[in-house]
């Protein structure tokens, strides 16, 4: 019987938090780029675009992410298409992604003042000029801390994708427990190791929110 040291079972998480690290990036910097895109689409002035946007970020956010995740792994099985478990669980984490990356800048748009349109429109911007000039740069001062603080809820995220088959940090918890017999151990460090992800990333939330605000009544 192969015996399994402290060492050979950390090595072997940290080896597959690569994995769960890139597709954690993946899934945050693509979701990002589909909710800014989005997002200028859900609050424009073409209503059905709008309303074609509010429904898909209430489809995403009303269901599992795990039922997501099974749609993108089998969904296309169904028609004869093999679809790789990375392949699957960047599309639907994307999706997941962006969808409440569009209402949390959403709502920091919304509050921005109303004097701030009403003053810029009185300078003869146009609605992109405004965006540009006087609406985005204040949202995104707000929107920061609420992002950041978002992207440790994409880490955990990706504990998910083990159902498929991905193997990132939390699968490779279970392979190896199987073969080691070690639970406490195995999985002790595999939640040392998300702590280790997430708690930098939540403690920066917190400091950016508080310096933000700071900044903001400074003004």
């Amino acid at each position: 019987m192969i015996q399994f040291t402290t060492w050979d079972i950390l090595r072997g998480l940290l080896l597959a938090t690569r994995w769960t690290v890139l597709l954690s990036l993946v899934s945050f910097i693509g979701g990002g780029t589909v909710g800014a895109i989005l997002l200028f689409l859900r609050i424009g002035k073409n209503k059905v675009a709008r309303v074609a946007v509010k429904y898909f970020v209430e489809l995403f956010q009303g269901t599992p992410l795990l039922m997501q995740l099974f749609l993108a792994f089998f969904g296309l099985g169904l028609f004869g298409i093999d679809v790789p478990a990375w392949l699957a669980a960047g599309v639907a984490l994307i999706l997941w992604s962006s969808a409440f990356l569009i209402e949390i800048w959403r709502g920091c748009v919304e509050a921005v003042a109303k004097g701030q349109w009403e003053a810029s429109a009185s300078l003869g911007m146009g609605y992109l000029q405004q965006m540009r000039y006087v609406i985005l740069p204040q949202a995104l001062r707000i929107a920061v801390p609420p992002t950041v603080g978002f992207s440790v809820q994409v880490v955990k995220g990706t504990a998910l994708t083990s159902i498929i088959g991905f193997v990132e940090l939390s699968k490779a918890g279970t392979i190896i427990t199987n073969a080691t017999f070690q639970p406490f151990t195995v999985y002790g460090f595999v939640a040392l190791i998300y702590f280790a992800l997430c708690w930098p990333l939540s403690k920066s939330s917190q400091i950016l929110e508080r310096k933000l605000n700071v900044a903001h009544r400074g003004h």
